[in-house]
């Protein structure tokens, strides 16, 4: 597996560039775990091994993949499929298939509660949200939310509308909507501050960032970042909030912006690749993780020097991300017979943002 190693400066080289060997060891090993990758055109998950930022296997079988998340145990690996409507679970270690449950139409994202008896998917062609019994993969509820659903994160469940202009908060101890907040055209992904008092959202038809306060669901900020944000993340230190700015696919845009969240102003634009768009960060806040869309490939940033240090060339159309203190040893690629579930919504084509 190809793996390129950056230089200093915020625009890396090309793939093959040369000596960077010091780069390249000054950064391997500093990050234990397993970053997962939704492969959505490829029909696979990859796993990245982070202690030496190598593809360690792939999980072939899951159609149309646009979202992966690792439950907060980190026992299970769930993914969803936009072209069939399910919920797929995978043990995180064995890499067997635990079940399946069906969706609304066009599922974008997923996410656990952080006891994680509940699993919740956001249906883009329904306007819905689906509530998952996380052991028996049973649908407890569909809940009416705003237009084009699509990213969400827990504790408490807030949904970013895409096809609208608000977000979604939800009560997960009765499967209900609490209220609707306006915050600009095509919100796409939220992220909470670490304390759970802020929720941030990419809102990706202004090319900006809102934040939220979480008590009083009153806009408090805006930032300006780059053309179409898509997914952004709070670092557990509560230094940077990141946002991936994905841009067109005939105009891509290659950065993330890295904002203060003391001050709420972007202090660092990093070139990441083409189509930035999903972001994860390691539980230390020592490197973020970037999905490049257009690229296939995935960014390491790292979150001390703020600049690029590795390049890992994915599947093709490498969409959601997530992280896993569970190492996954390195192995052949693996394909898994994902059965269609009972019920649910008629299979559909992935849902564009």
């Amino acid at each position: 597996m190809l793996v390129v190693f950056v230089g200093s400066g915020d625009r890396e080289p090309m793939a093959g560039s040369s000596g960077v060997s010091g780069v390249a060891s000054a950064h391997l090993g500093m990050v234990a775990g397993t970053v997962w990758v939704a492969n959505e055109d490829g029909a696979s998950l990859s796993a990245i091994d982070t202690a030496s930022n190598t593809v360690a296997t792939t999980v072939e079988g899951v159609k149309g993949p646009h979202n992966v998340q690792v439950s907060p145990n980190g026992k299970s690996l769930w993914a969803v499929s936009g072209h069939d409507s399910l919920a797929v679970m995978f043990d995180a270690s064995s890499l067997q298939l635990h079940g399946v449950a069906a969706t609304g139409g066009a599922p974008a994202h997923v996410v656990l509660t952080p006891d994680g008896r509940t699993t919740y998917t956001t249906n883009g062609a329904d306007s819905t949200v689906t509530a998952i019994d996380s052991v028996t993969m049973a649908p407890m509820a569909e809940i009416p939310v705003g237009a084009g659903p699509h990213g969400l994160r827990p504790s408490r469940v807030v949904v970013a509308n895409v096809a609208g202009s608000t977000l979604t908060f939800m009560d997960t101890a009765s499967n209900t909507k609490v209220a609707d907040v306006e915050v600009g055209k095509a919100p796409v992904q939220v992220a909470f501050s670490p304390d759970g008092a802020f929720v941030y959202t990419s809102v990706s038809g202004e090319g900006a960032v809102v934040k939220v306060d979480v008590a009083t669901l009153r806009v408090l900020g805006r930032v300006a970042v780059g053309d179409g944000p898509i997914q952004t993340f709070a670092t557990a230190d509560d230094r940077y909030l990141l946002v991936a700015n994905q841009g067109r696919e005939d105009r891509p845009g290659t950065t993330v912006s890295v904002i203060d969240t003391k001050t709420f102003t972007v202090v660092r634009t990093v070139e990441t690749g083409q189509g930035a768009h999903g972001i994860v960060v390691d539980p230390t806040s020592r490197h973020a993780y970037i999905t490049n869309l257009y690229g296939d490939d995935v960014a390491v940033i790292d979150l001390g020097e703020l600049r690029v240090v590795a390049r890992i060339p994915m599947g093709d159309k490498p969409n959601g991300i997530s992280f896993s203190s569970v190492t996954v040893p390195a192995q052949e690629a693996v394909m898994r017979d994902v059965p269609a579930p009972h019920g649910g919504a008629e299979p559909n084509a992935h849902m564009a943002h």
